[in-house]
């Protein structure tokens, strides 16, 4: 019986510098190999989600991209939009800016165009455009980051948290960034209509990722009977939410959950 196997990128698949481990790609190969179904679920972009699937070598027939807001499917040697969601970001920009007067802003929209203003680092911001604030909330978006590196990220979670901010779905990272989804939409929903699309029950379904933003998909497939796998490094919040929990991703946590799943095909 196939799986559904259903994989974040940053900080499961790949590492925090980007670099992808040989073992996990084998591991990865070797599952879809078995006759199991891959997919990538995670808050990148179109273009960095399909170029993380043509470096483990993998074809997926769907990829859930900006947490959930975009759901592909492979059409030929292209991916095609099956599902879209937007939102005018305008009023949760203008929350965030007054309370965080530092921070730096990004946002994608339907097309798979970025703007950003001043400040947003460690982001791959090829083809992306530096605009003012302003001009950020003259479009509908597909996702919103924020960037405030002044705070800790305990000091930040609180900040956010005390925003009370609505019409959005939000996640916070390990470091003091934020993303923000239209509301009620995240890894979760992006996963049940790729599931829905191949008929395979949520207990057959076996989620892997170490962020805030896994939390809604871990407690989705949990609450059907299926695995959800937290990575070594999740916070304990994330690890709350999971079944299980494997090695970090330093010590090729995700190779391990995948060569196991192989083993027992």
């Amino acid at each position: 019986m196939r799986l559904l196997v259903a994989l974040d990128i940053d900080g499961t698949v790949v590492r925090e510098d980007d670099s992808l481990s040989p073992r996990v790609r084998d591991a990865v190969r070797a599952v879809v190999a078995a006759g199991h179904v891959v997919v990538l679920a995670t808050g990148r972009s179109q273009a960095t989600t399909e170029s993380t699937a043509a470096r483990l070598g993998i074809e997926p027939d769907h990829l859930i991209a900006a947490n959930g807001a975009l759901v592909l499917e492979r059409a030929g040697d292209a991916y095609e939009p099956v599902h879209v969601e937007t939102f005018d970001p305008s009023d949760a920009l203008r929350t965030i800016a007054q309370g965080l007067p530092t921070g730096s802003f990004m946002v994608e929209d339907a097309r798979g165009h970025r703007r950003y203003t001043d400040g947003m680092v460690d982001w791959n911001l090829d083809a992306a455009e530096r605009v003012e604030f302003e001009q950020l909330l003259e479009v509908p978006a597909l996702r919103v980051v924020v960037m405030s590196p002044d705070h800790e990220v305990d000091e930040f979670l609180e900040i956010v948290e005390g925003m009370g901010l609505h019409k959005v779905s939000y996640a916070i990272g390990y470091s003091s960034w934020l993303d923000i989804a239209p509301d009620g939409v995240n890894k979760a929903t992006g996963l049940a209509r790729v599931a829905e699309e191949l008929e395979i029950p949520r207990e057959r379904i076996v989620v892997v990722g170490d962020g805030r933003n896994d939390i809604e998909m871990f407690e989705w497939v949990a609450a059907g009977g299926g695995r959800a796998v937290a990575m070594g490094q999740a916070p304990d919040e994330v690890v709350a939410a999971a079944t299980e929990r494997t090695a970090s991703v330093d010590d090729d946590g995700l190779a391990l959950l995948l060569e196991s799943i192989v083993r027992a095909a």
